[in-house]
This record gives structure tokens, C-alpha cells and sequence, in this order.
């Protein structure tokens, strides 16, 4: 079975590359989105015993996270302490899931895959980029993203240009969703029958 990694920089088009490889059929871990399910469920009491300011309704809540994080930057040692641990375990669940059942590529979405040392679980890496205008206009056109906001992701992200550097395929979302697609359908082709 064949472990891909895929990340890129915040505003570059790694969900929607996600969703591509889902198209076409390889099974996606997406660690996002396992952070957001955790947040619910058995991060809560761990997460609100450090940031008791982040418990709503007996779920964390992420707004009142990032407020304490954007004042607060050195705290995020303590979260990412509780959480990445709780991330692995899930990953490591689903990778031995898609060895039983024989999957031969699966791709593990991990925003933050250099900065946690991601690389070494993965056989190869795919990095979504695009030009640093189409990114900045993506993220500061959502709902409650500042020009603070963005440069405070930013500065906790290996740049752009470190992360295709170390890339062994690169997703240029830039040039629309058609060019997109087709990269990752190259991919996936050159990729198949190579699984060990």
C-alpha cells in the first residue's frame, strides 16, 4: 500500500485536491477535519482542562480556541501536546483499516505534515500551491479572516517555497479546477502498480 501525504499552505486548494483523489477512489484521512470530530468528543476534556475559556456547551469551541491562541501564541505547544497524539491514533486506525482491506494508495491530508514531521509516515509527498495573490485573496475572502489571522497561520507553516522544494509531486491550484484535476489523475496513474 502506497501512503500519500498531501499538504499545502493555508488558502492554496488542498481541500478541494482531497476531494479529487476521493473521486477517484483513494481512500482520504483527512486530519482536519479529525481535529474538528475530536473537539466533540475525546479531546474535550483534555483541551478544557488547559483552555477552560474554550468549553461551550460541552464541545470546545474553536473560535474561542484560536482567540486565546492569537493572544496567546506560545500555548499552542500545549494543544498541538493533547492533540496530535489523539490525531496519530486515529490515522494509524485508518491506515491498518485500508491494509486489511487491501487498498493499494491511500492519501493522508495532513495541513501540517512537514512542521509534525509527517513525511517520515508517508512514501511520497504532494504539495498544493499556487501564486501568493490567488492565495491571499482565497483566505481573506471567508468568514471571519483578518489580515492578523492569516499572517498568524502563516508564520506557523513551512513556506511555500520550502514545502515544493521537498515535494516529490507538486498541485498547481492556480490555473482552475480542470488543470488541478487532471495533475491529480496523473498521479494516481503513475502510482498504480507500484504499491509494496
Amino acid at each position: 500500500m502506497i501512503v500519500l501525504g498531501l499538504t499545502g499552505s493555508i488558502g492554496t486548494g488542498k481541500s478541494t485536491t482531497a476531494a479529487m483523489f476521493r473521486d477517484l477512489g483513494v481512500p482520504v484521512h483527512d486530519a482536519d477535519a479529525t481535529v474538528h470530530d475530536l473537539y466533540r468528543t475525546e479531546a474535550v476534556a483534555p483541551v478544557a482542562a488547559r483552555f477552560p475559556e474554550a468549553l461551550r456547551d460541552g464541545v470546545i469551541d474553536r473560535t474561542a480556541l484560536s482567540a486565546t491562541l492569537a493572544r496567546f501564541p506560545d500555548r499552542f505547544a500545549a494543544l498541538e501536546a493533547i492533540i496530535h497524539p489523539l490525531v496519530r491514533a486515529r490515522e494509524k486506525a485508518f491506515l491498518d483499516a485500508q491494509r486489511d482491506h487491501g487498498s493499494p494508495l491511500v492519501l493522508l491530508d495532513i495541513p501540517l505534515l512537514y512542521e509534525t514531521g509527517g513525511e517520515a509516515r508517508v512514501d511520497k509527498v504532494v504539495v498544493v500551491t499556487c501564486d501568493p495573490d490567488i492565495q491571499r485573496q482565497r483566505v481573506l475572502a471567508r468568514p471571519g479572516m483578518t489580515e492578523e489571522k492569516f499572517q498568524l497561520i502563516l508564520s506557523r507553516q513551512t513556506p511555500d517555497t520550502e514545502k515544493r522544494r521537498r515535494a516529490d509531486f507538486l498541485i498547481d491550484t492556480g490555473k482552475g479546477l480542470e488543470a488541478a484535476r487532471k495533475q491529480v489523475e496523473e498521479i494516481v496513474e503513475s502510482l498504480k502498480g507500484q504499491e509494496h
